[in-house]
């Protein structure tokens, strides 16, 4: 459906009027017998008809065009009053701009923002309302801090409330301690098996250096033994030196 045409200032073209609905056009497509429809309209007379419904020439889904510019520039040109205006709004404003617009009037009715409120009410008068709403959420009067979300809700047992948060938050600091004790005690673990890998990398590091200073040992012992064979020597040629 398109624009309701009493909503404009001034004269509208006839060519910027919907063919099916007759009203001003709304997301417009055009066939290529030039006659134009807003896109809901032509999609639905397309469901069960496949011509014009001017000129009954043969149309397909897939030959409608957007509108020519100069007919969108006109079109957007379009002044309109606002949808709310029956409820106050004063707003005329451009086609092009009237959506930006109306998400944003303070007379669209909207909704209450509280959760069983049915009320529809003026965005201007929203804060008012949610002020008094009876759906509205607040803290108990009595300061158990219960939040009060409906007209039942004020009956509520302070007592209870309390235990029952009390409840909860012993439940919580106990998940916390065992949560808190089970990330210790893998830590621990995890230290555990951390020493124990460097432990045994020491203990064959050790045994690796005792097999070393053995052989080293050795090798002095060998040394030595090569040495006193040659004082001997030396001493037997002194010797004979001597005698000669």
């Amino acid at each position: 459906m398109g624009y309701d045409i009493d909503r404009f200032v001034g004269y509208v073209n006839e060519g910027l009027l919907c063919s099916i609905c007759r009203d001003v056009l709304e997301d417009p497509l055009q066939a290529p017998c030039e006659h134009a429809f807003c896109a809901a309209c032509i999609h639905g007379w397309l469901v069960h008809h496949s011509n014009c419904p001017e000129d009954r020439q043969a149309i397909d889904v897939s030959l409608l065009r957007p509108l020519y510019r100069y007919m969108k520039n006109d079109l957007n040109r379009l002044q309109l009053h606002c949808r709310n205006r029956e409820y106050g709004c004063e707003m005329i404003c451009s086609l092009e701009s009237i959506d930006r617009h109306e998400r944003e009037c303070e007379y669209s009715q909207i909704p209450c923002s509280n959760a069983g409120c049915t009320v529809q009410i003026e965005r201007r008068n929203l804060d008012g309302h949610l002020a008094v709403c009876e759906y509205r959420s607040r803290e108990c009067p009595n300061g158990c801090g219960y939040t009060i979300l409906s007209a039942e809700d004020t009956q509520h047992n302070c007592v209870a409330e309390l235990r029952t948060e009390l409840e909860l938050l012993r439940s919580e600091m106990i998940c916390k301690v065992e949560e808190a004790k089970h990330e210790m005690e893998s830590r621990l673990d995890s230290q555990r098996r951390h020493m124990v890998q460097k432990e045994s990398i020491l203990q064959n590091e050790i045994e690796e250096l005792k097999s070393q200073i053995s052989r080293l040992m050795s090798d002095v012992r060998s040394l030595m033994a090569v040495e006193r064979q040659h004082r001997q020597e030396l001493e037997q040629a002194e010797l004979e030196k001597r005698e000669l």
